[in-house]
């Protein structure tokens, strides 16, 4: 399938006005379409009733779309949050995917799609006499372990747990922001995500230490249930007391990140109000 790119945001959403212009160079054919549920770098989430505003407003009506959309981390903590836009199939979505592994903590990466049951026909779904069952997998076969971690995890802990858990998420990486900004480091966070960006450290083991992701001048922690204050705490100790030997003959700057996280979250000499 021919593939169109949409540039995105600063803070990593799709960017609508970009994806008005390639819905309409492309009006002839329909439409395959990923929204992301926090993104992986800076845990972004795609404004779902926008897009869906956008591709009816370039005349793509139901029949000529189809959108995925992409939990994998944040997925799973979204519906723990009052007053946020949620994701659900009383909307024009076609399936949901979420990962078990990572904030539900099964213990093999495992995950879940959703699908609207029309799609689901022909080659993906056929009843196997030798299994007595239906089979609606791409492969032929699943993890039967999966599913059983997924249901202890779910039982075990409950809503309440889930829902405490997500707001210390959300909680302690504020802040982390706070600790960082306090330090005079360029960082950025999105509203609602549990990933903190900021300013690349310029010591490769410095970062293998805190196993940070990195792409390009920024790094990024994801704030999980199992990050403390305690370790965040820890975190900000040694790299405050690595900036200080980074920069403290003032011939080396800190990066200019404004491109990655905009001018506003950027702290560099550039951008340093």
């Amino acid at each position: 399938m021919e593939c169109n790119v949409i540039e995105t945001l600063i803070s990593g959403e799709i960017d609508c006005g970009d994806l008005t212009f390639r819905l309409l160079q492309n009006k002839d054919k329909p439409v395959i379409m990923n929204i992301n549920i926090g993104t992986t770098v800076k845990g972004a989430i795609d404004d779902l009733d926008l897009v869906v505003q956008t591709l009816k407003e370039c005349g793509f009506q139901r029949n000529r779309f189809y959108i995925h959309c992409d939990g994998a981390l944040f997925g799973v903590m979204l519906p723990f949050l009052n007053q946020v836009p949620q994701i659900t199939f009383k909307k024009p979505i076609d399936s949901v995917s979420v990962s078990g592994h990572k904030f539900l903590g099964c213990p093999l990466p495992c995950g879940v799609q959703m699908v609207r049951m029309k799609h689901i026909g022909g080659a993906l779904s056929k009843d196997v006499e030798y299994i007595a069952s239906r089979d609606a997998t791409i492969t032929g076969s699943r993890n039967g372990h999966a599913p059983v971690f997924l249901w202890y995890n779910l039982s075990l802990k409950g809503y309440n747990w889930f829902e405490k858990e997500v707001r210390k998420c959300l909680h302690n990486a504020n802040y982390l922001k706070g600790q960082l900004k306090k330090a005079g480091v360029s960082v950025m966070l999105n509203k609602l995500s549990n990933i903190v960006v900021f300013e690349r450290p310029q010591d490769d083991g410095f970062i293998q230490h805190w196993q940070l992701s990195c792409q390009g001048n920024v790094a990024h922690v994801a704030v999980m249930p199992n990050v403390t204050i305690k370790m965040l705490d820890s975190f900000m100790d040694e790299l405050v007391a690595k900036r200080f030997m980074w920069f403290k003959d003032g011939g080396n700057q800190p990066p200019c990140v404004a491109s990655q996280i905009g001018k506003e979250n950027c702290v560099c000499p550039l951008h340093k109000c």
